[in-house]
């Protein structure tokens, strides 16, 4: 068997341990649907297999580790779409897929099926090491230092079912980026890697901690500054074991570790790291060059040729198509390699649910995958798809691919370019419905000349203080609360996730859907009305504080 491009290639000890996770898990479904197993008891065992139970059906979140796939994986999706849920899956803030129609009884049969092409859904829920997410452009972006793809995955082998970490006080969230530009919100993670230049030119990581969202939105901490790859499984190691011994348990909303760090300082943390690394057996958990090595081999590497004129094709086709160089302008990102570019492909159309894909979607994407990028595809945790080896001269072809299945949308890191949590439409937790706003908000700024005039200006919704659509960090955020029994929204406004990380702040007093609407669009005109030469949206904001903002969003409230 070949090894995909860009994809961690499983062996017979991978592929065993998946099987016969699925056989233990296929008696413990039956065991619940002939009423051996209460709901109390079937559901931690559920959860340690992806499986929720949401407001009107079980949802299943599917692995994609670090982001990425291959064609086959992505079109066996597809089939599971089709024919387990309702022609549709759901691509999330951890790179993962959700699908929100799943029959319990049918779930061992779609657990063999993604076996079958090495994918599983074991850690995508309890209280462990989650998806290891990575930046998207890994192995492809040209200020990359190392790829992070190898790392990502001796973390992914590491944590799962790993014995110390399987129940900890609470979820644990993992981000590695190979570069020194944060693309994977590093700081809003419970551990955050970014890769930088060594005093010696080797790259080590710097680490932060006690990052996150949600209740207590918290920026993390460096930890450590310059952990050199020998050392750093021990490093992550040593944190978790501290986190594990010290982290509250006796309140969930006090169990992640951001509070630990909070309420003991970075300082005597890294003091509690250190006495752990001292007593560790180091050697254990050496990464030996070798080692690396070997897991490096594993991933196959494209044979990026391209012809000498590809980039004066790219340039004449963008003169003759405005349309297209819009979406090149917007939607594409440099390559290392000069004859190549990575695109990103929005899964965010005007009106539509972010996120969400058709199988017929799905499965197109794998095919063009295969015709342009050598099979393999990325998932962003902004919810969109990426491409990472496009010829140039062969740019416009995909470009009307994705076209002729509605996905040529040109938003990326623009207004329309909305990342939503499913809200109350499903999920048994939230205060009110994220889809129906983010797509009044999609159509409302559907002029793809409006969305490149306005600029850079992301919008983050989460249908509870859960935050799952990360709604602390959005440029503009949105809060779903829940006011005498109907949904409102509280808006914030200058967060960030990347190099200077920020958490919004709150304007003012919630207000119902529609009023939101119309006071972000206001708050978009004090933006264009007041900014100067070549501001953002967050650059007027910092120049002229939220003042203006708040006036404009309640002008008339």
């Amino acid at each position: 068997m070949s090894i995909p491009v860009g994809h961690y290639q499983y062996d017979r000890i991978d592929r065993d341990f998946l099987q016969a996770r699925i056989a233990e898990f296929e008696g413990q479904v039956q065991r619940r649907l002939d009423g051996t197993l209460s709901e109390d008891e079937f559901k931690p065992l559920r959860l340690m297999n992806g499986l929720y139970l949401q407001l009107h059906a079980y949802m299943l979140r599917v692995a994609i580790p670090y982001g990425i796939l291959d064609s086959r994986q992505l079109r066996k999706l597809g089939e599971i779409a089709r024919r387990y849920d309702r022609d549709y899956g759901h691509f999330t803030t951890r790179q993962n897929i959700q699908f929100n129609w799943i029959r319990l009884e049918d779930t061992p049969a779609i657990l063999r099926e993604l076996a079958e092409v090495d994918m599983h859904a074991i850690q995508t829920s309890g209280n462990c090491i989650r998806n290891v997410t990575a930046d998207e452009y890994a192995g492809a972006a040209a200020d990359e230092l190392v790829d992070p793809r190898v790392h990502a995955e001796i973390l992914r082998q590491w944590s799962t079912l790993h014995p110390e970490f399987t129940f900890l006080p609470r979820k644990f969230k993992i981000a590695i980026s190979g570069s020194p530009n944060d693309r994977v919100a590093a700081r809003f993670h419970d551990i955050g890697i970014l890769a930088r230049p060594g005093e010696d030119g080797a790259p080590v990581f710097r680490i932060f901690v006690g990052g996150g969202l949600g209740r207590t939105p918290v920026i993390g901490e460096e930890l450590f500054d310059s952990v050199r790859e020998e050392h750093l499984l021990a490093t992550l190691e040593a944190i978790l074991r501290v986190y594990n011994a010290h982290g509250r348990r006796d309140n969930i909303y006090k169990a992640r570790i951001k509070i630990l760090v909070q309420a003991i300082g970075v300082d005597a943390y890294r003091e509690a790291v250190e006495a752990e690394l001292v007593q560790m057996d180091l050697e254990r958990y050496r990464l030996m060059p070798e080692a690396v090595a070997a897991i490096r081999s594993r991933f196959a590497v494209p044979l990026l040729e391209a012809p000498a004129d590809a980039d004066a094709v790219l340039a004449q086709q963008r003169r003759d198509d405005p349309l297209f160089d819009r979406w090149v302008r917007s939607n594409t990102h440099v390559h290392r390699d000069p004859g190549h570019i990575i695109a990103t492909i929005s899964l965010k159309p005007a009106g539509g649910i972010p996120g969400d894909a058709t199988s017929a979607q799905i499965v197109r994407l794998a095919d063009l995958a295969d015709a342009y990028s050598f099979g393999e595809i990325r998932i962003t945790h902004l919810q969109n798809v990426v491409l990472g080896h496009v010829r140039k001269d062969r740019l416009r072809d995909l470009w009307l691919g994705l076209a002729e299945v509605g996905l040529a949308e040109a938003n990326i890191g623009l207004i329309g370019d909305i990342v939503a949590c499913p809200g109350l439409d499903y999920c048994a937790l939230a205060n009110a419905r994220s889809i129906p706003i983010a797509q009044k908000l999609g159509a409302r700024f559907a002029d793809t000349a409006l969305q490149a005039e306005i600029g850079a200006l992301r919008i983050n919704i989460s249908g509870c203080i859960n935050a799952c659509g990360h709604h602390h960090a959005g440029h503009i955020g949105l809060l779903g609360v829940d006011k005498r029994g109907e949904e409102f929204f509280q808006l914030t406004v200058g967060g960030r996730a990347e190099n200077g990380a920020a958490i919004g702040t709150i304007l003012g007093a919630a207000l119902p859907e529609d009023e939101t609407v119309d006071a972000i669009a206001r708050l978009v005109d004090c933006y264009l009305g007041r900014r100067e030469s070549g501001e953002t949206f967050l650059d007027t904001l910092t120049r002229l504080g939220h003042e203006p903002f708040r006036e404009a969003a309640y002008e008339t409230v």
